[in-house]
């Protein structure tokens, strides 16, 4: 008699852990963030499910400048202009997104205490004018070259100093909303949409996360 209760009590044990499994399994693939490459998950790339609504808000918002190649694929980068890593950034990886029809939506910065009054100029020009050939002349000269002369002054001008100021509280409310999913903002900080919609993220300093990103965004991993 106790053979016979045994065999069926043990079946049944087996099945409640096989459907256990299964529903962890589920769980794992239906919940954005969890199931993540193991490149994805070495690169840093977080699903910014929590306070995403809030996170989409503050970057669409922002004073970003692109070259408007796509509404539906585009990648926000987050960077001051002096930054090595967010310049390695653009000229190994920027013409290959471009190339893909990926549009690259830069925000601007300038960073509390460690930024110079040209920078600031540069800044609020941004982020007023919106303008992508600005942003590469600016790119596309030494650092210590740009002078800000003729732009309305980061400093001096009310409404440009404003902005400057607009750009450093973007960053202060992006900060622990990125934190809340696992991702600490640094510079670059990239943001782009998933497959799935939902939005991804990374502080990709450096190189060796290259391929996890082109890779999410559809390019090669070289």
């Amino acid at each position: 008699m106790s053979r016979r209760l045994a065999r069926p009590a043990l079946y049944s044990a087996m099945l409640a852990v096989g459907a256990g499994l299964a529903f962890s399994a589920a769980m794992v693939f239906a919940t954005p963030g969890r199931a993540e490459t193991a490149e994805a998950q070495a690169a840093g790339i977080r699903t910014l499910s929590v306070g995403e609504d809030k996170i989409r808000a503050l970057i669409t918002q922002a004073g970003w400048v692109s070259p408007g190649l796509s509404k539906s694929r585009w990648i926000y980068m987050v960077s001051f202009r002096s930054c090595p890593d967010c310049i390695r950034f653009e000229s190994e990886v920027f013409p290959a997104l471009h190339k893909a029809g990926v549009d690259t939506r830069v925000i601007v910065i300038a960073r509390r205490a460690r930024s110079t009054g040209p920078e600031r100029t540069g800044v609020g020009e941004l982020w007023a004018k919106r303008d992508w050939k600005t942003f590469e002349t600016w790119t596309g000269m030494p650092v210590d070259a740009w002078t800000g002369e003729g732009y309305p002054s980061g400093d001096l001008d009310l409404a440009r100093a404003a902005l400057v100021e607009k750009a450093r509280q973007f960053v202060d409310d992006l900060s622990p909303l990125l934190a809340d999913n696992g991702v600490n903002l640094h510079y670059p900080t990239l943001i782009w949409q998933g497959r799935d919609g939902h939005l991804r993220g990374c502080a990709c300093e450096t190189k060796d996360t290259y391929p996890a990103v082109r890779a999410e965004l559809g390019l090669p991993a070289n």
